[in-house]
């Protein structure tokens, strides 16, 4: 300290005995500034803080010996060129009595999501299916509801004319219901292949959004995007959860998409042209009855279990790639009435374990034979009974404009009412 004066040396001195004395220490801190010692009026000005840190006398003299730029470096071949004020070692040196003058996050606050206001590009994209080569004529049996569907959808699509004669339009919704397993969104795609048009499966999960008004969103984008792809079959699965009744609801959000729905099935000024929509459910009776009116899912189609043809055809698909020898399918066909489509590849399967479980026992392959076939049988019980016990109470008490009077025919075939 030989070059301070001999009045900042005496004041220091007077600021060693009185060290609380804010304003002397400031004195001292001016003089050093005075002095072009900066360093030494930064620390004297961090002490006075510490003591007074509202002290705005203080923090004025703290900035300006912070601005001072820094004294020359003496003249020699050694000494490098000034660079400037060092802001970091300055902020250390009083860290501890004034805070940083500018804080930077590691990690920047993610802002919150706002409905409606996402980039473009990340709207959902929604999956179709170009025409495929499954048709109708792959569906094993069934021939009652071929010709349902013949009457609906295929004939005025593949004569136009004749459709417009008779006034037929090529729009218009179909609603098919039955129990579960028993090959409704097979069909679905079978119609697509048979008229050669896009096939779009659309379930609540591709619609149900967490953000007000997205649902709705993505109901009518869901439209658009199969009429830009018409001819196009639009594939609604679980209905029953899109379009529940708006009665049992009691949030405003889902019933809004039920009215979206709505507004998209009737296609104003005739958008929904050569858009066919296909709608399945296991409980028809949770439909909103709105979904039904004409002109939307105006028709009904039960798929019930498969007919004999139809059991043959799908016990000949589940068992064409296994190991097999004298398998008696018609006999099979008989000891598996009321199995859905389901129920039969469930029994394959457990024919081929019951197979494989002996080959390990005894160390020999064999063959599935008709014995694993006929205990498998025994043993798989119909997963359509519950439904149709259901069913048989709606149908019989609540069967309002005929809708199950299909149904009501059927259990009364099998002796169920």
């Amino acid at each position: 300290m030989s070059h301070e004066s001999p009045l900042i040396q005496s004041l220091r001195t007077a600021v060693a005995a009185a060290p609380t004395d804010v304003p002397l220490r400031l004195h001292l801190a001016e003089l050093l500034l005075g002095e072009g010692l900066s360093d030494a009026a930064v620390s004297e000005a961090a002490v006075a803080l510490q003591h007074a840190p509202g002290d705005a006398g203080a923090r004025a003299l703290m900035v300006r010996a912070m601005e001072m730029p820094a004294p020359e470096a003496p003249q020699g071949p050694a000494a490098p060129a000034p660079t400037g004020f060092d802001w970091r070692a300055a902020e250390d040196q009083v860290k501890d009595a004034v805070p940083p003058r500018f804080v930077t996050s590691e990690t920047p606050e993610a802002p919150v999501p706002v409905a409606g206001q996402g980039d473009p590009g990340d709207a959902a994209v929604w999956e179709v299916d170009t025409p495929g080569s499954v048709t109708l004529a792959d569906v094993g049996g069934m021939q009652e509801i071929k010709d349902r569907l013949e009457a609906a959808f295929l004939a005025p699509m593949r004569n136009p004319e004749l459709g417009r004669l008779y006034g037929k339009s090529l729009r218009g919704g179909l609603l098919m219901y039955g129990p579960p397993g028993c090959g409704k969104t097979f069909i679905a795609r079978a119609v697509a292949g048979e008229l050669g048009a896009s096939f779009m499966s659309v379930s609540i999960n591709d619609v149900l959004d967490m953000w007000m008004g997205n649902s709705e969103r993505n109901m009518h984008e869901v439209f658009e995007t199969a009429r830009r792809q018409a001819p196009c079959v639009l594939f609604l699965d679980e209905v029953d959860a899109l379009g529940a009744k708006r009665s049992r609801m009691h949030h405003g959000g889902m019933r809004n998409t039920v009215n979206q729905l709505l507004t998209e099935l009737d296609g104003v000024d005739g958008a929904n042209e050569g858009v066919f929509v296909l709608a399945a459910t296991n409980v028809p009776w949770d439909v909103d009855i709105a979904l039904r009116r004409p002109g939307r899912l105006d028709r009904t189609l039960l798929v019930l279990p498969p007919d004999a043809p139809a059991r043959e055809a799908i016990l000949r698909y589940h068992l064409r790639d296994r190991p097999i020898e004298s398998v008696d399918l018609g006999k099979l066909v008989k000891v598996t009435e009321d199995l859905s489509g389901a129920d039969l590849a469930h029994l394959c399967e457990s024919a081929s374990e019951r197979a494989l479980l002996d080959s390990t026992r005894t160390g020999t392959v064999r063959m599935i034979n008709m014995k694993d076939l006929l205990a498998a049988a025994k043993e798989v019980r119909p997963s359509t009974d519950p439904w149709f016990a259901s069913a048989r109470n709606v149908a019989m008490f609540a069967n309002e404009g005929g809708m199950y009077d299909e149904l009501l025919a059927y259990l009364k075939r099998k002796r169920k009412l």
